[in-house]
């Protein structure tokens, strides 16, 4: 990989602990100095955690970057697929941070998807009250989303992401070099978060995805087209994270699409589908709800759904129980006080949350999806 005369800098301006994510290619080649520019003192341990897929072309890369720089650097490769997303192989990174001799000054660093970024963020948080992490996505859903905002986790059998922790990282490192290994399922099932973003605020972005190239591959962008998406959709997660931290109102519309795409992976299995393609299915379905409602135009649910379709990803809601649907949904994280929250869209660019929605109205959508 050749690196980048310059790197885009996104700023994470947090009350406490504020933290940069930066973006170019080439950037895997100087972890190390970033790391020294965040302000972590060269001699530290770093437990770099990854995955198969991953670790064979980036692990020594990511070693070689941190060790040139004085960082005592090792490699732990785990299984990474959504269904070891789990308390176990959270207990092996612990068992790791043990045989490292990992210690409050040490760091742990996340070479992966999201799925190792959840899993290494929740290790971090818990391994001796908290040590700080690095997050270094490898794909586009963990660019534009999953590496960003503190959020860890893994999953329960009654549902995704119910056992976790708020950690944010100390910096995010995103290098598009990587992108060039990753299967185009996987590219396309991060475009779903990218959509999220232009339907949340950012009417330029979802525009901009319906008028170019077909947003399905990274070749298909290319290079300056995919950094200006990275750089959009990362912007526009700092700038919620930044005014809601913890989820305490405003954050709760990074959900867009995953109240329903959270019951699709949990009612098809873990793996059935990727979570990206969980979340464009959820969309759908989120957006039926709100066109029931009169919250927005038919014109833009179609909008939404030809989008969805013109990067490759599911749209159809896949045949499921709808009592089972019903409580899936009520075991949910977002519910609060007996109250589930839907985010619903009412522009391309604009949405609320409500939590005035009734069993009979999620059940009725439910049957025109499945119409």
């Amino acid at each position: 990989m050749v690196a980048s005369p310059t790197l885009r800098r996104i700023s994470v301006t947090l009350e406490h602990n504020p933290y940069e994510v930066v973006i170019g290619a080439g950037g895997l080649n100087r972890l190390g100095e970033e790391l020294l520019a965040a302000g972590i003192q060269p001699g530290r341990r770093i437990l770099v955690i990854s995955n198969p897929d991953v670790a064979d072309p980036y692990g020594e890369v990511c070693l070689q970057s941190l060790q040139q720089q004085g960082f005592n650097a090792d490699l732990l490769v785990i299984d990474a697929g959504e269904d070891r997303k789990t308390p176990a192989t959270v207990a092996s990174i612990h068992d790791a941070a043990f045989e490292h001799r990992l210690d409050r000054s040490s760091l742990m660093l996340a070479l992966g998807g999201g799925v190792v970024g959840d899993m290494t963020g929740f290790a971090a948080a818990t391994w001796l009250r908290g040590i700080r992490v690095i997050q270094v996505p490898t794909t586009l859903l963990a660019m534009v989303d999953a590496a960003i905002g503190g959020k860890t986790g893994v999953n329960h059998p009654g549902g995704k992401n119910l056992i976790g922790a708020f950690h944010q990282p100390s910096l995010v490192m995103i290098d598009p070099d990587t992108l060039s290994t990753l299967p185009v399922r996987e590219f396309r099932a991060g475009m779903a978060e990218v959509i999220k973003y232009g339907i949340l605020g950012d009417d330029e972005l979802f525009q901009s995805l319906e008028e170019g190239p077909a947003p399905d591959s990274a070749a298909g962008l290319g290079s300056d087209r995919l950094e200006t998406i990275l750089e959009r959709s990362a912007a526009a997660k700092a700038r919620v994270v930044a005014a809601d931290e913890r989820e305490g109102g405003l954050r709760a519309v990074l959900n867009y699409g995953h109240t329903f795409g959270h019951v699709v992976e949990t009612l098809c299995g873990y793996g059935t589908w990727l979570h990206g393609e969980a979340v464009a299915i959820g969309m759908v379905a989120v957006g039926q709800l709100a066109l029931n409602r009169g919250s927005w135009t038919a014109k833009d649910a179609k909008r939404q759904k030809q989008l969805i379709q013109r990067c490759g990803l599911p749209n159809a809601w896949p045949d499921l129980d709808p009592y089972a649907v019903l409580h899936t949904l009520q075991g949910d994280k977002k519910v609060k006080d007996g109250r589930l929250r839907f985010v619903l869209p009412t522009a391309i660019g604009h949405v609320e949350i409500r939590d005035n929605i009734n069993r009979d109205e999620i059940l009725r959508c439910l049957d025109q999806l499945q119409g």
